[in-house]
């Protein structure tokens, strides 16, 4: 089984390039972020005349997140438990859609099924910015219940999948100390303490073994040729529990979905299972 992550940045301007990419790697399970729409104007027919079924989860033109799956979609939540809600200077806070969870690969042969969330982790914009506490709260309350899970089954088959908006490792950025100079979020302790508290949980990072080294990246900006430069980062994940890490036969991140006309600024990451 295939599952990808793809933070798509709009999924109704790049829908070509989405099914496109289903079918030349030939991906069971798609996780979207940033579909930046609702339902109503949700490209449905991209998926369903491929095969797959997709459950999403969108208000606006911001934010959304979607899963799309050939071998079996249920038990659909959108937005986990205590998820935290944002309100900017003491406004009443609203709910963003930014975590959609789904059991799949049930109809997969030979394979467990799986739980698995997309998620569009908040970006915390500045480091004195209110969406920086919003962040790393919402961090921290995902956490709790995903270490309560493994804690209750630790041969659970479960993976959190998409734009963790943290690059957990020096590594994972183009140039730390032009980070460290600008001041400059993703990088932050903090941030990264709320990431590494998910492998301490006991969530495994899949793909960092399988590709090893500094210039291995999943976003580059849009300005400053910033892809052509290699002047990415590395904050785009799937995070699996101890179980169905060791099911993981391969990892890689599809770079030449950064390429081209219509590009998102992330490159998909890709796993496959079995």
């Amino acid at each position: 089984m295939k599952i990808a992550t793809w933070n798509v940045n709009s999924l109704r301007a790049r829908a070509d390039r989405v099914e496109a990419f289903l079918d030349r790697h030939d991906v069971d399970v798609l996780a979207v972020q940033e579909t930046k729409c609702k339902d109503e104007n949700f490209p449905w027919e991209v998926f369903e005349r491929a095969g797959y079924e997709v459950a999403h989860y969108g208000f606006s033109q911001w934010n959304g997140v979607a899963i799309a799956s050939r071998v079996g979609l249920e038990d659909v939540q959108r937005g986990f438990e205590g998820q935290p809600h944002f309100g900017k200077g003491g406004k009443d806070p609203h709910e963003e859609a930014r975590a959609i969870g789904a059991t799949v690969g049930g109809e997969a042969e030979g394979v467990e099924p799986v739980r698995l969330w997309s998620l569009y982790v908040p970006n915390g914009r500045a480091l004195d910015d209110e969406h920086m506490d919003y962040k790393l709260r919402w961090l921290e309350q995902l956490r709790e219940l995903t270490a309560q899970r493994l804690a209750e089954r630790p041969d659970t088959h479960l993976a959190l999948v998409g734009d963790f908006n943290v690059a957990p490792q020096d590594e994972d950025v183009w140039d730390m100390q032009f980070f460290l100079d600008e001041g400059l979020t993703h990088v932050s302790e903090p941030e990264r303490a709320a990431f590494r508290a998910f492998t301490e949980a006991g969530l495994v990072d899949v793909v960092r073994p399988r590709q090893p080294g500094p210039g291995v990246y999943t976003y580059w900006d849009y300005k400053g040729l910033a892809f052509p430069k290699k002047k990415g980062m590395r904050i785009d994940f799937q995070l699996c529990s101890p179980a169905l890490a060791d099911a993981v036969s391969d990892a890689w991140i599809d770079r030449e979905e950064r390429k081209g006309k219509g590009a998102s600024d992330h490159a998909p990451v890709v796993v496959e299972v079995g």
